[in-house]
Parts: structure tokens; sequence; C-alpha cells
């Protein structure tokens, strides 16, 4: 994909190239409207003119998720599973990755999606009241219940309850839930009456369940109900080649907003926004572009990340809190800006890209996403001229082939290869 800098016609659906003649030369799809309605924001833009071409893709019915990255479309083929299933899902993530976008998503393609959605955030309510809120309470159960309530669980009878942050949700208060998961039944505080529902549950968390329940933080009968279909969401960081596509999209809704036209999105704000590792996830990006269409001027949209993140594309800039890297800056394609970042990690790695230290775990990513993106970018370690002489093989396959043997500081091969590890192995 060739980046020039994008520009926003008059009514925001036309994107053209800003200062240079170099247009976008690949479709990029994006979703959603300030009326949360899932139809195509940006569109395909010839490299010279303005016509626009509108398209579909793989989020077409997932309402407000924008992105169209392999990972992201492995979370939708997980939701597009589950969601006629029934049966409960455990969505986890970072904060700010968009769980909820997740519940509503497999609420809205399921056979209760006439039926309400009902949410209710564990983690902002006292304990004192947690349980009121979720089984309801009759009149003079306890000081203060003037009136009978009805619980999330009733409201939410023959539609979805989706549970945000279950990992805050009280030791004492699990059992009464875990009845709830398994029965199907409950009773309001202060009643002995048992009541019958028919609710699915979706629960997120940004926690790690499994080690909570080793630390006796969490039961583990409730843990193992709940992670029924576990949905794992990636962070931001690993789905770059969504952010054009979130940029575009939040331009559009806060400018809509605001009343504010957005004509120009500067090569060099989108290459920052870009090479960011966005540790607050799509939350933060969301709230800095409102912050940019704030602080617009003239059409411009300015860069919103703070001083000391201005020069990311020419100073270190940590992409996991382990290993700060950096990207280059200078007009480059979002391609060869992650070809320079991923050699860049493996070189400081040694070529190892799994385990501690490892080039994967540099750039905060799975080793199987950084194997994907190395192929797909066609990078692989340099063989010397030694290592081909001694590879049967085209010059190709001896190239691959290479890239499996243990070396030691670029001595000869040692002893110790391993034919059937997937990783670029140094010992």
């Amino acid at each position: 994909m060739a980046w020039g800098n994008a520009v926003l016609s008059e009514n925001q659906n036309d994107v053209e190239a800003c200062v240079t003649e170099r247009g976008y030369e690949a479709e990029i799809p994006t979703y959603g409207t300030a009326e949360s309605t899932s139809s195509a924001l940006f569109s395909t833009v010839a490299s010279r003119g303005r016509q626009a071409i509108k398209g579909t893709t793989a989020n077409d019915g997932f309402e407000g998720i924008v992105g169209a990255s392999e990972s992201l479309r492995e979370v939708l083929d997980l939701v597009r599973m589950v969601a006629p299933a029934d049966s409960t899902a455990l969505i986890e993530g970072e904060t700010g990755t968009g769980k909820e976008l997740i519940a509503r998503a497999i609420h809205n393609i399921s056979s209760r999606r006439e039926h309400p959605f009902i949410r209710l955030n564990c983690a902002a309510i006292p304990f004192d009241l947690l349980e009121s809120e979720l089984f309801g309470h009759e009149k003079g159960a306890f000081t203060g219940a003037f009136a009978q309530k009805i619980g999330r669980f009733e409201m939410a009878d023959k539609g979805t309850l989706f549970l945000d942050e279950i990992g805050d949700i009280p030791l004492a208060l699990q059992p009464k839930l875990l009845r709830v998961l398994q029965e199907q039944e409950f009773e309001r505080l202060g009643s002995g009456r048992t009541h019958r529902i028919n609710v699915r549950v979706v629960a997120a968390t940004h926690r790690d369940l499994a080690a909570m329940v080793r630390r006796n933080e969490f039961r583990s009968d409730l843990y193992y109900r709940l992670n029924v279909f576990p949905v794992v969401l990636p962070p931001l960081r690993e789905r770059q080649e969504d952010i054009s596509h979130l940029v575009s999209h939040f331009v559009e809704v806060f400018s809509r907003k605001m009343g504010k036209r957005i004509t120009c999105i500067p090569n060099e704000t989108l290459s920052a926004l870009i090479a960011y590792p966005w540790p607050g996830n799509v939350r933060e990006l969301q709230n800095s572009i409102e912050r940019a269409v704030i602080l617009s001027k003239n059409g411009v949209l300015p860069n919103p990340l703070p001083t000391s993140d201005k020069s990311a594309v020419t100073n270190p800039l940590p992409v996991s809190d382990k290993n700060p890297l950096t990207v280059t800056s200078s007009q480059i394609t979002f391609d060869d800006s992650t070809r320079a970042l991923i050699l860049q990690a493996l070189r400081e790695a040694g070529w190892v890209i799994g385990g501690s230290g490892g080039a994967a775990d540099r750039l905060g990513l799975k080793r199987t996403t950084l194997i994907a993106k190395m192929k797909k970018l066609g990078i692989s370690r340099p063989v010397r001229r030694s290592d081909m002489s001694r590879l049967p093989g085209t010059p190709v396959e001896s190239a691959m082939a290479a890239t499996n043997i243990c070396h030691r500081s670029g001595e000869e091969p040692c002893a110790s290869t391993n034919p059937d590890a997937d990783e670029l192995c140094y010992s």
C-alpha cells in the first residue's frame, strides 16, 4: 500500500492525495458512521482524482467494528461460530480493545437479537449493591430498600446479559452467580421465592482469570463455567494495519459531531499514529482523534500525540515495555515501515523469533503472528555463501532451509540444529 496524505472531501466520503499526487493504491475499507451504522466511511481512491468506489468486506453485519486485519478477522470468525450456539462466552483482552462491541455482536447475530441486551460493569458497582443489581431485592430487604427492585438477570430474560469486568466480582458473590449460570434460577434479596429465567451470559475481563484461580482470588468452578468459549481480542499494537481505518472512522464521526470540516490528514500525522504502540488501545486512539479534531485548523488534522511522542518515527519508540524499537522517518509505505521494524527486532534478538527476549516478545506480538507477517513481507534471514554451498535445491529453497540453521555469532553451523523448529534459532 502506498501512503500519500489522506484528504477528506467536503462530504467526508471522498479521499485523495494531499500535497503529493500519490494516492492510495489499495482499498481502505472502514465501517460505521456517527450513527453507528455499518456502512463504508472511506473507499478506494485512484492514484489521481477523487472518484470514490464503495465496497464491502468481512466486517459487514458487525456494527461499529472497524478493521480488516487477519487477527480481527479471526475474532469475528469465532463470533460467528459461538453466536448461534447460545453458549456462555468469555471475552478476554486489554482495556480499550472493544470487548463490549464483541459482546453486542454476539447478541446481534444470535437468536436472542429481538430480546434485551443488558450490560453491567461489575467493577463499577459497590460490593454492598452488586448483589441487588444482579438479582434484585424485595421492599424492606435492607435499610434503604423502599421499593421492590428488578435485577439485571430478570431484565435480560430471554436475552443476553453482558457482565463486564467479571474478574472484579467479589468471592462471596461468586457461588450465587455460579448457581444462576448452571440452574438458570435465583432468589431476590429478602425473598424465598425462586425465579426461573432464560438468559445467555457473555462475560468480559482484562484480568488473567486463570492466574487469579491459582492465587485463590477467583473460584475455579465459576471460571470453568464462564470459560466455555473464550474469545481473546488482540491489542491494537498487533493490528497496526487497522489504525488507518480507525483514524478514518473517528475523523468522520467527530468531524460530523462537531460540525468541523477535515480536508487533510498529513502523511506525517498518519505515520506517527501508526507507529505509536497505543497502550490504551482503540479507546486511547478514539480520544486522541477527538482531541485532534478539536485542535484542527484550516481543515488539517494535527498530530494529537504528546510532544514526547511526536518524534516517534525518528526517536526510540516503546513497542513493548521491555524493548524500545524505532521507526525511521521518510516517505515510505506502511509495508516498508513494518518490514523495517520487524528486521530491526530480529537483528536485536539475534534472529530468534519466539521465547523471552525474542523478536515477537520485543514487538509485543504472538510468535505465530510475527511468522505470518514475515511470510507476507518476504522476510527471511540473510544466508552466507558458506551456508548456500551446503544447502540443496534452488536459491530460494536454500535460503528458506538456512533459516533453521543454528549458528554461534557468525561461526560455522553448530551440531545442535533443530530441523523441526519453526523459529530462527541462534545459540
